[in-house]
């Protein structure tokens, strides 16, 4: 993913692309009031963060997940056996893109539908793939990362929610996507980030496919995580931003969902709603106590399993199974 700075004068917001983390003039002033909710629904317990844990051990050994390699397809292989044995009904995109290189990758989204079928749906995704270069690092550089928060913690995330599903199926249609070659882009080409996405909003795996909304998961798994609201998730459907933040207060988990404006991301959420107009909003790590960026070890060798924490993957996926709790059927 790619962060933009961001200032505000007086009432125009200007923004200028750059790979370095943004930082914003509004301070945290607390979330909305929250209204007394019931107990939550049991099924939030059989999300384990133990368990969000072996899904990224189990990414992680297949190595770095750089497409066109031996360690991408074979972990691609797993995730599809694993979400079809959850009771899946799992659907793979392939293709060839041009990177901003201009050399060809293949390329491979998979898509794995849960609840009932038809109507508008609800999607949920994660990039799989990993970044090729440690360019963030002082060694190694030009050597591909682990990736367990960039990538690996957002898809444990969903495998998760899938796993339980297997014996509690949500009551509303919900999709998994886990796209690809997200994490390969340069720094002053926007398009060059996230082509999966970009490859799915021009061709939906189905012509007729309807989304009511979509929550991207990105680096979702990192020690003292802070998720705020970033400038395009803002834009394009602030009240779901705000719906989700407020059942993470209601479930106690409001440490690290902060009601705070931050600079703009480019990820996958961003060209979803750009290129199809389905609300999108980003759950992301941005370090609201230093003022903006990433978390420490982004796009370096360091970023793995030492760099994970449980209980934010808990609280994560026990989030996002309450929310749906919440929707009514389409």
């Amino acid at each position: 993913m790619h962060l933009c700075r961001y200032l505000l004068l007086i009432a125009l917001l200007l923004t200028a692309c750059s790979n370095e983390p943004q930082r914003s003039s509004t301070s945290e002033t607390g979330p909305p009031a929250v209204a007394h909710s019931p107990a939550p629904p049991p099924v939030l317990e059989h999300f384990s963060g133990d368990s969000a844990y072996r899904w990224i051990e189990r990414q992680l050994a297949f190595g770095p997940r750089v497409p066109g390699t031996a360690g991408h397809r074979a972990c691609g292989d797993w995730m599809v056996q694993f979400l079809n044995a959850q009771g899946g009904q799992v659907v793979e995109q392939t293709a060839t893109v041009r990177d901003w290189k201009g050399r060809n990758l293949p390329l491979r989204n998979i898509i794995a539908s849960f609840g009932p079928a038809g109507g508008r749906r609800i999607m949920l995704s994660a990039h799989w793939d990993t970044r090729p270069m440690a360019d963030e690092d002082t060694a190694r550089t030009d050597q591909p990362i682990p990736g367990a928060n960039d990538g690996a913690s957002g898809v444990a995330v969903l495998l998760e929610l899938a796993r339980v599903w297997k014996d509690h199926p949500p009551h509303v249609g919900v999709d998994l996507f886990f796209w690809d070659a997200e994490d390969g882009g340069v720094s002053g080409r926007d398009d060059s980030w996230c082509l999966g996405s970009q490859y799915w909003a021009k061709n939906r795996h189905d012509p007729s496919y309807q989304a009511r909304f979509g929550i991207n998961l990105d680096m979702v798994g990192g020690r003292n995580a802070t998720f705020t609201h970033e400038v395009y998730s803002r834009q394009a459907a602030q009240g779901l931003l705000d719906e989700v933040w407020r059942k993470a207060h209601a479930l106690g988990y409001g440490q690290y969902f902060l009601f705070q404006p931050i600079g703009s991301v480019i990820d996958d959420h961003y060209f979803i709603h750009k290129l199809t107009g389905i609300p999108y909003i980003d759950i992301i790590h941005v370090d609201a106590q230093r003022g903006g960026g990433f978390f420490p070890h982004w796009h370096t060798h360091a970023d793995d399993l030492p760099a994970i924490d449980r209980n934010v993957l808990e609280a994560v996926g026990r989030t996002l199974l309450a929310f749906l709790a919440d929707q009514k059927p389409a």
